[in-house]
């Protein structure tokens, strides 16, 4: 019931300049919801996943809503258009969000069910300089038919640090809103790309 009243709150209260893009947003659409204190200002902010219209093609969205102390409401800060894989319809492959202790938003995205070739991956994403940023970035995935071929990469998208395959990796750091992420950055970044 919180979920919903925290939802409804987020819908009703756009700014006239969002209030276009969330009109789209029908309660059936969302795919998964988690509440944080995103810019960590001490009141609940929102983030939804949004699946894509039926039949576009399209990646799922994600809408970020940040608590409005002058408005007394939940507004929307920004919309990351089609960025999520997922397959809805089939056990494994849905996505979902998850709120970080730190305040940071997981995003989770997987193929734990189809064909040979499974994998995981989760973008920390965190509140900088007042607008969403891609901080991190985590894949893993495995051959069900050749367990020795498995990747594994974990990378700090903002010092460009990480591990792939157990051993130090090293890109220019950088910092990438979460509306203009592409997967592909991560992949490259882990010698996958």
């Amino acid at each position: 019931m919180k979920m919903f009243l925290i939802v409804a709150t987020a819908l009703i209260g756009l700014s006239a300049g969002m209030a276009q893009a969330a009109k789209a947003i029908g309660a059936d659409r969302i795919i998964s919801a988690a509440t944080g204190d995103w810019d960590k200002d001490g009141n609940a902010d929102l983030a939804l996943l949004v699946a894509a219209d039926e039949n576009s093609g399209d990646d799922h969205s994600v809408y970020i809503y940040l608590h409005d102390d002058e408005a007394g409401r939940l507004t929307l800060k920004t919309v990351a258009a089609n960025k999520v894989w997922g397959n809805l319809g089939i056990a494994g492959q849905r996505p979902f969000l998850t709120a970080l202790p730190n305040g940071s938003l997981l995003i989770t995205s997987h193929n734990e069910s189809i064909g040979r070739d499974r994998w995981e991956q989760k973008l920390t994403v965190a509140y900088r300089n007042s607008d969403f940023v891609v901080a991190g970035y985590t894949y893993t995935s495995y051959d069900t038919l050749d367990p020795d071929n498995q990747t594994d990469c974990d990378f700090n998208v903002m010092t460009g640090k990480g591990t792939a395959k157990s051993k130090p990796v090293a890109a220019k750091g950088e910092t990438v809103l979460l509306r203009d992420w592409s997967d592909d950055r991560g992949q490259t970044a882990c010698g996958n790309g």
